[in-house]
């Protein structure tokens, strides 16, 4: 078998793979097997593209010492990062992609190798699309990372509307050094023509500070979303850096990617009713959420205790939970599973309804509760479970807040108006399991504690269903079934 002939083999096997593992990630019972069976295929794709490229001996010393401090890095993150941070670690690793896309389009572009299997034309304009998107999908991943872990906040400049004049200006800079890093490249007979680096300085500087002014002003409900997008550039980046180095598998990984980001992304854009562009131009909400409506102070605010929550709890039916952000940061599921348990015995319905960007980011909530074995079938979207909130007994919000704001169907003065939401007020009782009196991730008042069916419940999600759970088996709930 020849190299080229091994090489595609390999392509192929590992394309196959790729598909497969995408496929798998759709459903919860699969995604873990997914996930291996994607990372099999980037292993393969490695291995082939070092059969293609037969470096020199001394060349495979930095690669297994690059592999292992990569793969060192991989493991600790994927151990240490706790699940309330697994946004911004998501925000890292589309930076990292953009990352290396570019320094893979830098390398060949000041570095040819040889006689280019591509036409000039197309080779350059691999080049600097690589280049540019993954310098604003780098510098915008780092942005959204810092906002999300809480190191930076939106300055006062990102909050006018001059930001757009500059962003503007930057993408106008970005497009110059396009053009003259591509026309050199392409109009160079020799294959070891390079481009200027005054223009790939430029093209590199512009797309960077670009990124940095798109994302900025981004804030609030709207950072899942250019996450999400951030993503899809991390593929295409991906897909031109392919061309670049004449990788088929990378192309074809590239446009996957690229392409299940932006459906992602239309798919919550969609399920927040917001449109792309208002998200990318409008930007600033956790920012001028108080300027723009949604502010105030709070007024007939009914609090009680776990006690209290748990006779409403054994007299009911059917119950709802709501998770949110909070139940992740004080890793509560495995109690609230336990909770559910003894409701479930003592013959009430339990459910859990799901919104589309609870926890910040799509899916964050279902990998949260699959931790503590909570069947997929009692996880409900939004759409399904909005029509059942006025047959049910009880609601348990626990650390949601934006998602289950009624300010988002009944004032158009707020900032989260016309944002789907979870219609809780619609139940006969709602108990909101939360800290204190603070606002949620976007800064706005929620009308849903002042309503006269809802009462607080305030405390550390965890110490509260901790207590909840200890109330219910006093009461004697789920005790008939575990004594059969």
């Amino acid at each position: 078998m020849t190299v080229s002939v091994a090489k595609i083999a390999i392509d192929l096997a590992a394309v196959l793979l790729l598909a497969l593992g995408i496929k798998g990630l759709s459903k919860v019972r699969s995604a873990r097997s997914a996930n291996g069976l994607a990372a099999l295929a980037m292993g393969l794709a490695v291995v082939g593209l070092l059969i293609q490229v037969q470096p020199p001996p001394v060349a495979w010393l930095w690669i297994a010492i690059g592999s292992a401090v990569g793969g060192f890095l991989g493991t600790l993150t994927a151990r240490t990062v706790a699940m309330t941070a697994m946004p911004q670690t998501v925000a890292l690793f589309n930076g990292c992609g953009g990352m290396s896309s570019l320094l893979v389009a830098l390398g060949v572009a000041l570095v040819p190798q040889g006689e280019s299997l591509m036409a000039p034309v197309v080779e350059a304009v691999s080049i600097a699309i690589s280049v540019l998107v993954g310098a604003i999908t780098f510098s915008g991943s780092i942005v959204a990372m810092g906002k999300l872990q809480g190191w930076l906040s939106t300055p006062a400049w990102a909050q006018t509307r001059a930001r757009h004049a500059v962003n503007i200006a930057l993408a106008v800079a970005a497009l110059i050094g396009l053009i003259a890093t591509v026309v050199p490249i392409a109009g160079g007979a020799q294959a070891d023509a390079t481009a200027p680096i005054a223009a790939l300085t430029l093209l590199v500087l512009a797309s960077s500070l670009l990124g940095i002014g798109v994302t900025m002003p981004i804030g609030g409900a709207d950072m899942p979303v250019v996450i999400s997008l951030l993503n899809s550039y991390s593929g295409v980046a991906a897909a031109a850096a392919g061309f670049v180095v004449g990788s088929q598998l990378l192309i074809v990984a590239g446009a996957m990617v690229g392409a299940a980001g932006l459906i992602l992304t239309k798919v919550m854009c969609d399920g927040m009713n917001r449109s792309l562009v208002s998200v990318l131009f409008g930007g600033a909400l956790g920012g001028t959420a108080a300027a723009s409506g949604g502010g105030g102070e709070y007024t007939n605010i009914t609090s009680c205790s776990p006690e209290e929550c748990a006779l409403t709890l054994e007299a009911a039916e059917r119950v709802v939970i709501v998770p949110g952000y909070g139940l992740a940061v004080a890793q509560a599921q495995h109690v609230l599973r336990e909770v559910t348990n003894l409701l479930e015995q003592h013959g009430v319905a339990v459910d859990y309804a799901i919104h589309p960007v609870a926890g910040r980011m799509p899916g964050h909530m279902n990998v949260l509760l699959a931790e503590a074995d909570v069947p997929y079938e009692q996880l409900k979207e939004m759409d399904v479970i909005n029509p059942e909130f006025p047959a049910t007994d009880v609601v348990l919000v626990l650390g949601a807040n934006d998602v289950v704001n009624p300010q988002a169907k009944k004032d158009p003065t707020s900032p989260l108006y016309g944002m789907p939401v979870l219609d809780v007020q619609e139940a006969t009782s709602v108990f909101v399991v939360k800290r204190g009196m603070s606002a949620g991730y976007s800064g706005i008042k929620n009308d849903l504690f002042e309503l006269t069916n809802t009462s607080m419940v305030f405390g550390d999600a965890k110490a509260v269903l901790g207590t909840l759970l200890q109330e219910l088996r006093e009461l004697g709930v789920g005790k008939a079934a575990a004594k059969v």
